[in-house]
């Protein structure tokens, strides 16, 4: 039988609270007629304030949207309605073949995705094309070093000669550099007694990005997606992929700045696998007004096809072939390390990343602590400070409501600035979301 998603499932992939709110007005089947599902698709006519009705249609598996009123969200009012009338009742949307407008837009999308997994039409030219922004990034990551060594040359503190950075990240745009570009804006917002480890390790990344030939294999893809180089996810998805059954872990979706003029919204989800025990994040991205595309509920399982990646540290990955619809996780919190395993684990894998701010972790029996310095964790042994620069006020309290005071299972991010938390597992109780969606 055809798996329905639970309401906070659909709930997560609104844009905002109001598309939250609006949903509910469209989630009864009083305005809906033609609705229909084929287990990869849902669709469905709504009766709008005009004299025709919004056609609505959402494919499950990416999810992607398509509705005919004149929003701008994504998804639209209309299309997280569609889908809490599907997940609430089999009967309101029944099995069948999409209505021919739906399939049209099904099938564009299809074939949109067989084009771009063609690749590149003339090899040679894509070729030149990569070889002269490989020149032009080893000519801009060399004027960088250039740049900070300047800077520390007239010293931190002589800010006389010292303009803004942002002139030397426009010089990193223009060396297809993006990475690197963004890495330099962010000099300017920092304190003063961080500049020199910034600095450093922007040098070594400067210093790696001009000799990325002479790297070992996955050092050298690591140091080119930091500085800005990006991978097709169709070609990746082509290369070796790994199989497993994939606990999702947790979820954050937060704004990043996109550029100078508009917000990007991110979503990252953290997977584990079954039997490979290997970690992966799945990020994705959406525009003002927009959810990214991106519904995994923390606690399901999905059996799929993971392409990571290259790198030092392989993390992030692409969903490939999905073998089923998310299914419930087990009962019991995923296994996890002690604070001093947890330490130990970061440091190997900064042994291999440099650049890693952090690294997903599972803690198991660490109670939260409230000190006039800050949040904490402990397991009784040692105690990691929390990064309450990542983390709200009211998710700390909540994990502390989901202790109670007893010790309990968490998942988060590790770092030098200290742990994240994500997700709580308390002893018989569901997994807890601390950040919301």
């Amino acid at each position: 039988m055809e798996e329905r998603w639970s309401t906070e499932h659909v709930l997560s992939l609104a844009p905002d609270a109001a598309s939250r709110k609006a949903a509910g007005t469209f989630s009864s089947s009083a305005p809906w007629s033609g609705t229909g599902t084929d287990g990869a698709a849902v669709w469905g006519e709504c009766r709008g304030s005009g004299s025709t009705p919004y056609r609505t249609a959402v494919e499950l598996a990416t999810p992607a949207y398509r509705c005919s009123c004149p929003s701008r969200k994504f998804p639209c009012k209309h299309a997280l309605g569609l889908l809490l009338l599907w997940s609430g009742s089999a009967g309101d949307v029944p099995a069948g073949e999409p209505a021919d407008w739906a399939a049209q837009w099904l099938d564009a999308r299809e074939e949109r995705a067989e084009k771009a997994a063609k690749g590149p039409a003339d090899p040679a030219a894509a070729r030149r094309r990569a070889e002269d922004r490989a020149a032009r990034v080893t000519a801009g990551a060399a004027e960088l070093r250039l740049r900070l060594a300047d800077r520390v040359r007239h010293g931190l503190a002589d800010q006389s000669t010292a303009g803004p950075w942002e002139e030397v990240a426009a010089r990193m745009v223009d060396a297809k550099a993006s990475g690197l570009a963004t890495l330099v804006r962010e000099l300017d917002a920092l304190p003063q007694e961080r500049l020199l480890e910034e600095y450093a390790m922007l040098h070594l990344l400067a210093t790696a990005a001009t000799r990325v030939d002479e790297l070992p294999d996955g050092l050298a893809a690591t140091v080119r997606s930091r500085v800005g180089y990006t991978l097709d996810t169709a070609g990746l998805l082509a290369g070796p992929t790994v199989r497993d059954r994939w606990l999702v872990l947790g979820s954050r979706t937060a704004p990043m700045e996109g550029g100078a003029d508009e917000r990007l919204t991110t979503r990252r989800v953290w997977l584990r696998g079954a039997k490979t025990g290997r970690p992966a994040l799945l990020l994705a991205f959406g525009r003002p007004g927009q959810s990214p595309d991106l519904a995994l509920p923390t606690g399901r399982v999905l059996e799929a096809d993971m392409a990571f990646h290259p790198g030092a540290r392989p993390l992030r990955a692409a969903v490939g072939t999905r073998y089923g619809t998310p299914e419930p996780g087990p009962a019991e919190p995923p296994a996890g390390l002690t604070v001093a395993e947890a330490v130990a684990g970061y440091g190997t894998a900064v042994a291999d990343d440099p650049w890693l701010d952090s690294w997903p972790t599972v803690l198991t029996d660490v109670v939260p602590v409230r000190a006039p310095e800050g949040w904490y964790l402990t397991d009784g042994h040692h105690t990691v400070p929390v990064r309450t620069s990542s983390v709200p006020e009211p998710a700390l309290w909540r994990l502390a409501a989901v202790s109670t005071g007893r010790p309990l299972t968490v998942f988060g991010e590790y770092g030098h600035q200290g742990f994240a938390p994500v997700t709580a597992w308390a002893s018989g109780r569901p997994p807890v979301g601390l950040t919301g969606p």
